[in-house]
């Protein structure tokens, strides 16, 4: 039941995590300027150095652009903190709640799965401030890949342990899951933090130089990968016979387009271990098949954001719950999608397009295309800092609609 509240926020969600990754998302987003119009021969990423030699030598567009990324990253990154430290203090004491019981009895126990996700992408964010701020990072860098594997491994057992004290609940005890309830995408959440925490996993076997350190991360981000893919599959599933028998959960709207971040992580998971296999197993890959593998990819997304929008728009969405006096902390679940598009279009057009030879790189064309990421990221930012001012402002009148 609606209550009124001094602000939405002060009833928790475990989905207010989703607050935290999109501000991550958004970090990465201004990455994408670093790592593709900054020159970095020698690495697979730009690294502090490589920046401050474009800045001092590069044209004025040039550093214009470096001066926003710098300045957007460190601004997302620090968001992106806070709100998960405010999560972890707000969900220490939403467990002392009977609201905790309930929810770790309904469908929506598997809200739980975005805490390991935003904290994974804290460890991404952490990684690129690293390397945009911190001098000489590189020259250490093959201490620091083990480390992340453990500390992603960590954060994938810690995934694993909640999403298996839900299966073995539902798929145990007859009748306890409401299936009448599944009519959204929302079940995918457990599905988006497994991909999460293997794209992280493939980063040291893509920019380590060390054929241990590759294989290990090819072979721990493969197994997060896959059971990602395979969650995703039969969740997608059970929930699409579900929305078509009772429609679409209007709260639960903007899960329908989550099958978005999850095709960019996943597909930046493959990119990477694509390049570690090559670099250290002498594996190839041609730049035609990459521009395919990435159209393929988008593809997908783009039905998605069509499927997304269509019911978003019958529904009304926008006009409740982000134009509205209505709140939801789903609402955050918008910002994932068009923060994947804009990554996944960058990706698509320079590792892609440009590098295949269809289009030269910042000719007419290649700026054209990378319009509508930039679009996409200008559009993601307003909608955070409107969803914040909605749910973390001062005290309103504004309804709270809980999250089922």
């Amino acid at each position: 039941m609606s209550t009124q509240i001094k602000r939405p926020a002060d009833s928790y969600s475990p989905l207010y995590f989703l607050a935290s990754l999109g501000a991550g998302g958004l970090a990465v987003t201004f990455f994408m300027y670093l790592m593709f119009w900054v020159p970095h021969p020698d690495r697979p990423v730009p690294i502090f150095e490589d920046i401050l030699a474009a800045f001092q030598t590069g044209q004025i567009g040039l550093q214009i652009a470096i001066a926003v990324a710098v300045v957007g990253i460190a601004i997302f990154a620090f968001l992106n903190v806070k709100l998960l430290i405010w999560n972890f203090a707000s969900l220490g004491k939403f467990k002392q709640t009977e609201a905790y019981e309930k929810l770790r009895n309904s469908n929506a126990e598997t809200t739980l799965l975005a805490a390991p996700l935003a904290t994974a992408m804290t460890v991404n964010a952490m990684f690129i401030v690293g390397l945009v701020y911190v001098p000489g990072l590189w020259s250490i860098v093959e201490y620091l890949f083990p480390m992340a594997l453990i500390a992603f491994l960590l954060i994938g057992v810690w995934a694993l342990r909640t999403i298996g004290d839900f299966l073995g609940r539902v798929l145990t005890k007859g009748g306890v899951f409401d299936v009448t309830a599944h009519n959204s995408f929302a079940q995918l959440l457990p599905a988006f933090a497994l991909s999460m925490i293997a794209v992280g996993l493939s980063a040291p076997a893509a920019m380590s130089s060390t054929t241990l350190t590759v294989g290990v991360g090819l072979v721990l981000s493969t197994f997060f990968g896959i059971a990602a893919i395979l969650y995703t599959v039969v969740a997608a599933v059970t929930a699409f016979n579900s929305m078509l028998h009772y429609g679409t959960a209007k709260e639960a709207g903007p899960t329908l387009m989550v099958i978005v971040p999850i095709m960019t992580v996943l597909g930046i998971m493959f990119l990477r271990q694509g390049h570690g296999l090559h670099t250290s197993f002498e594996a190839h890959v041609t730049d035609g098949e990459t521009m395919v593998f990435l159209a393929r990819m988008l593809t997908v997304q783009v039905l998605f954001v069509m499927l997304g929008m269509l019911v978003l728009r019958r529904q009304g969405y926008f006009k409740d719950f982000v134009l509205g006096t209505k709140t939801s902390p789903g609402s955050y679940a918008l910002v994932c999608p068009g923060v994947a598009l804009s990554v996944m279009i960058h990706f698509f057009v320079n590792k892609g397009l440009a590098a295949a030879g269809v289009i030269d790189k910042f000719s007419v064309a290649y700026w054209i295309v990378t319009a509508v990421a930039l679009a996409a990221q200008a559009l993601m930012i307003w909608l955070v800092l409107r969803l914040n001012r909605q749910h973390f402002g001062k005290p309103s009148q504004a309804v709270a609609v809980p999250a089922e």
